[in-house]
This record gives C-alpha cells, structure tokens and sequence, in this order.
C-alpha cells in the first residue's frame, strides 16, 4: 500500500498502534483532533491512549506532521519527534466525540442525518525533503456502510472492507456536513454556513428543523437571520414554534415575530400565556404590534382569524405610477401579493386589479384615460365577512378559484385578507 492517496475512516483507524523510533508501540490512536478555525479539512494531531503514552497530566498526541506510514499501514514516529501532552482539548474538534452519532444536516438532501462513521485519505503535501503525511476528512458516512463499519471495528482494514463493500455507500461531501452543535460555548466550531441555509426553501428548512432534536434545532434556529427564522417559523406546527422560542429572550423573539406574515404571528402569539405574549408585544415594532393586536381579538377558526394585514390597497383614483410604486415599497412577502385592492375616502373596499393586468397594462394609454387604477377593475369581486368559519372560506376558494380573498366588515371597510397559503394551512390542520 502507498501512503498517498489511501482512504480509510475514523472507524478502521482507532485502535491502530503507533510505534516509536524503537519499534514498540507508543500507544493507540483513541481520537482525531481538528482546529476547524486553522484547517477545517484536515486532523490536526492523532490523540493516544494507552502504552507509553498514558500520562496522568491529560492525553497525549501526535501532529501528523511528525508521522509516516508505512506500507503496511503502520505508523511510526519520524525522527527526532515524540508524542506531546494534549492542553486546551475543547479548542480541537474531536471527531470521534463530537462527530459520530450526531445529527448533521444534508444541505443537499435538504433533511437531517446521523453520522455513523467519517471517511478520510492519507495524503503527502509538499515537495521533496519537506513532504508531509496530511489526514483529509472526505466525506461523511450516513448510511449503512458507515454503521456496519462501526460494529466490525478492529478486524484488518481488508477484511473490513470486504464485509461492508455489499452496503451501498450514503455519504455526505465534507464541504457539504453542517454541524449541529447545541453548547453555544462551542459555537465557534460550527461549520454551518448561512449563505445555503438562506437559500433554502422555508419549508425545507422547517422539516429541519422539525427533525432535529430540541436543542439541536434551537441551535440552528438561533443562528438563522431574522428573516429567514421568521420564514422557516411560517410553516412549522405550532408546537415546535412554540419549543424554539420558549428559551429565546422577548427583545430575539419580537425581530423574528415582527418579520412574520401578522396572521401567522397571532396564531403563534395566541398560543403563549398572556404574560408572555404582552412581553413581545412590547418590544415589536409600533405597526407590527397594532396588526398583531388586532388580530388577536378574533377567533383563529374565522375569516377574520385567518386574514393578514400584509397587503396593497390604494384609492381608486390613484395612477400606474402609484401602484407599483407601492409594490416596490412593500414591507411584506411580494411573492404573496396578486392583488391591488381599491378603496375609497373611508376605507370601503371598491374593487381589486391582479397584478399581472397592472404590469401587461399600456401605462400611458391608462394615463391619457384619466380613470386611474379604477378603469382597470375586474367585474366581479368575491368577498368574506369577518366571521365566516375557516371551511366557508375553503369553499369560496374552491368555488371562484380565488389566489386573494379581501375580508371586510359590515359597512365593507377593508380589515384584511386571506390568502391561499393561509387555506392550505387551515386545511391541513383540520382534515
């Protein structure tokens, strides 16, 4: 066997013995220590148990740079190296410790795995006298072959090989692992990397987040940005919403809740004791918390429970020009909105424009008219009184085939609407 190039895992390695300048084993490897902030690709130093390495002052280890491989596989100190005591153990990340057996995150697979076992090359870097044997982590094993490896631990590394090769391999690139680490004394050494999590769909990252062991997916939901945690929370049940921010301070949870569609934050609201609930009021911002608060007077069950204030209406006499001025302003989701709703001086509703019609639009045509948005009008609009039940309005969906359902009141003041996404969910919720 060469030296360059070799994969084996953390698996077949541990145990193997070290030897020394005179042939007698020094010790065993026990674990694989990486400095993610210095060379996160890479095993720093081999830690040892056992034989002359056993000290009472704390483990000993071994930098890779101080070793060779020979072509049996053992390993044996260079010359003029020795083995040297291990300090500050917590600043290394230990994979065996901190590796095996915990959940990680599959970026691609978009769902949460477990790390049987940790796939690594022996390399040689550098040129001429300076080379150096080099241990690169690889990949992560996530499926069987990883386990099986675990449970044969100790047998030869050919005989290993030849009893887990009929497992398909399930590994995860190195480059794509994220580290769930719930100690945020620790969080130094996460390896997650926020520009994919932000990428992510909110509901892939929900499913995450649902998957992940409490304190697990509290970690992560508390590395996520306030609009992304804001995102994810959207389509998570109501318990798990309610797990990720029991332990979060009301300044933390109010940034996220005032980032959240106002209908979905009631609903998570309302499921808080009053106390709690009054705390995070209090410190979202002045319109947010006027939405959320008005909300919170209806049943959850009704149009009205239903609805958000997250909308665009403009009065009918307004221009082209004023309306997608008001599109690029909005504070909410855009990819939500389908609708302008026209209103008048008091606030009656008096008709809606999809977007699309507005963008297709000859916007000087419009213009020269003089009838503002109000000629653009569709002939009929489909509306909910506030205390229709949440299947009345599963119906009038249904029905009309409706994308926006503008929710008024008995004098047809606009408070509000509802939208498909918040059907679906109420649906899924009670069938």
């Amino acid at each position: 066997m060469k030296a360059e190039n070799h994969r084996t895992s953390v698996s077949a390695l541990m145990g193997v013995a070290v030897m020394g300048h005179d042939g007698k084993a020094i010790g065993r490897v026990a674990e694989f220590a990486v400095l993610p902030m210095t060379d996160a690709c890479h095993v720093e130093a081999l830690v040892l148990s056992g034989g002359a390495a056993a000290r009472k002052d704390g483990p000993a280890m071994i930098r890779l740079g101080a070793l060779r491989r020979k072509e049996d596989g053992r390993l044996h100190l260079l010359e003029g190296e020795s083995a040297s005591q291990m300090t500050d153990r917590d600043a290394y990340l230990m994979l065996d410790r901190d590796l095996l057996d915990q959940q990680i995150i599959d970026i691609n697979g978009h769902k949460v795995v477990r790390v049987n076992d940790v796939d690594l090359v022996w390399e040689m870097t550098g040129e001429d006298d300076a080379r150096q044997l080099t241990l690169r982590i690889a990949e992560v094993e996530v499926g069987l072959r990883g386990a099986a490896r675990r449970l044969l631990k100790g047998l030869p590394q050919e005989a290993l090989d030849r009893l887990t090769c009929k497992f398909k391999p399930r590994v995860i690139p190195w480059d794509f692992v994220d580290l769930i680490d719930r100690d945020p004394s620790r969080r130094v050494r996460l390896k997650i990397e926020q520009d994919r999590l932000s990428r992510m769909h909110p509901s892939d990252l929900a499913d995450i987040l649902e998957e992940l062991a409490p304190a697990e997916g509290l970690a992560l939901f508390s590395s996520l940005d306030e609009e992304v945690a804001a995102e994810a929370l959207e389509e998570i049940e109501l318990k798990t919403q309610k797990t990720l921010i029991e332990s979060l301070d009301s300044e933390t949870v109010a940034g996220i809740i005032d980032e959240m569609d106002p209908g979905a934050a009631a609903d998570l609201l309302s499921e808080l004791s009053d106390e709690r609930s009054d705390a995070i009021l209090e410190e979202m911002g002045e319109k947010e918390r006027h939405d959320v608060e008005e909300l919170l007077e209806y049943a959850p069950d009704s149009a009205a429970g239903l609805m958000t204030k997250d909308y665009i209406a403009l009065e009918g006499n307004s221009s082209v020009a004023d309306a997608m001025a008001a599109l690029r302003s909005f504070e909410g989701d855009l990819e939500t909105v389908t609708e302008i709703l026209l209103i008048d001086e008091r606030g009656c509703l008096t008709g809606q424009i999809h977007v699309a019609r507005l963008l297709l639009a000859d916007h000087e045509a419009v213009a020269q008219e003089g009838q503002g948005l109000a000629g653009m009008c569709e002939s009929h609009v489909v509306t909910s009184d506030l205390n229709a039940n949440g299947r009345k309005v599963a119906e009038q969906f249904d029905k009309y085939n409706l994308r926006c359902l503008p929710v008024v009141d008995a004098n047809m003041r606009l408070a509000g609407v509802i939208r498909a996404e918040h059907v679906i969910g109420w649906l899924r919720h009670h069938h």
